[in-house]
């Protein structure tokens, strides 16, 4: 299994706006065979060095990944996030 974890800081970080895009990433849920689990968290603390969301998601292979990574549905959220992002994402993958 491969876990997939990423962290999101957004132009707009209102509440409303952060809601948005984590409704733009957990309707990937069902929708990409090889997407095994999905989990989307929001900050808490919104301290000066926290990422604004959190998406955590679980494979079967590194291809599977490179499956997601290049489906139709995930190439739609990539576009939204180049829109809402500041700056850009940060992720680790690692083996679980």
């Amino acid at each position: 299994m491969l876990t997939h974890v990423v962290f999101f800081k957004l132009k707009d970080r209102s509440p409303e706006s952060v809601q948005v895009t984590v409704n733009v990433l957990k309707n990937m849920e069902g929708k990409i065979p090889v997407l095994k689990y999905i989990e989307v968290g929001t900050d808490v603390l919104h301290s000066d060095r926290s990422y604004d969301i959190a998406l955590i998601t679980k494979f079967d292979s590194l291809e599977d990944l490179s499956v997601y990574d290049n489906h139709p549905i995930h190439v739609e959220v990539k576009a939204h996030m180049k829109q809402v992002l500041d700056g850009t994402s940060v992720c680790v993958d690692f083996a679980s």
